[in-house]
């Protein structure tokens, strides 16, 4: 089954790229692309892409309140939605995630990563740059916008608590089951039941929930 994708970067050129490097990948198609993010916006609730993959400077509207109105928490039907950006934009990719975006990525990263954050945002997983995992969301824990982290109402098993620091740190299920010598099955129903725990949507905002509230420290 093809991945359909809609890119959006107000840069031509590295909205050509982009798309160069998706369309070369087995079973990945990009069947749109944007200036801004308001075309953008528009151009998905018409395609209904598998993925969009979002610049977040952008002019008119940015790649944040795209993601926003895409993907927000008030959104029936939301769309899987990648932010691209630039490695001194750092502090804008908080307030991406927050709007509801499943992954983001640094310009700079290569074909395969930027086939597998596409690969995992289809699959309703999320992919955030292994480099920088854990130097940002600690970063935009500390520094983002004050949020009242409450436990759950159902405390997290010994288990669950092993697997959301594992999220935080960038593992993937399968990386997660090699460690604790479990099934994938087994990682995603642990991840799952976070996901409900915690009344979060998806990975990455089981990974900032785990970064908030202190259960994982950066190491570097």
């Amino acid at each position: 089954m093809t991945i359909r994708v809609l890119v959006a970067d107000d840069q031509e050129i590295v909205r050509t790229g982009l798309t160069i490097i998706l369309n070369t990948q087995p079973g990945i198609e990009v069947v749109g692309g944007a200036g801004d993010g308001r075309r953008a916006v528009e151009l998905a609730r018409r395609l209904r892409p598998d993925v969009c993959l979002f610049d977040i400077r952008m002019p008119g509207m940015d790649g944040i309140e795209a993601t926003r109105a895409l993907a927000g928490p008030t959104v029936a039907e939301p769309l899987a939605v990648v932010v691209i950006t630039t490695f001194d934009l750092d502090e804008y990719v908080y307030t991406a995630l927050r709007a509801g975006a499943r992954g983001f990525l640094l310009k700079e990263a290569g074909p395969d990563l930027l086939g597998q954050a596409v690969r995992a945002a289809a699959d309703g997983d999320a992919l955030i740059a292994p480099s920088v995992t854990t130097r940002l969301l600690k970063a935009f824990a500390d520094t983002g916008p004050a949020a009242s982290r409450q436990q759950p109402v159902e405390p997290l098993t010994d288990r669950e608590e092993q697997v959301i620091v594992a999220v935080a740190r960038g593992r993937t299920n399968k990386e997660i089951g090699d460690e604790f010598h479990i099934t994938l099955s087994t990682v995603k129903s642990h991840v799952t039941s976070l996901m409900t725990k915690l009344g979060v949507r998806n990975r990455v905002e089981v990974a900032m929930w785990a970064y908030e509230t202190n259960r994982i420290r950066a190491r570097w």
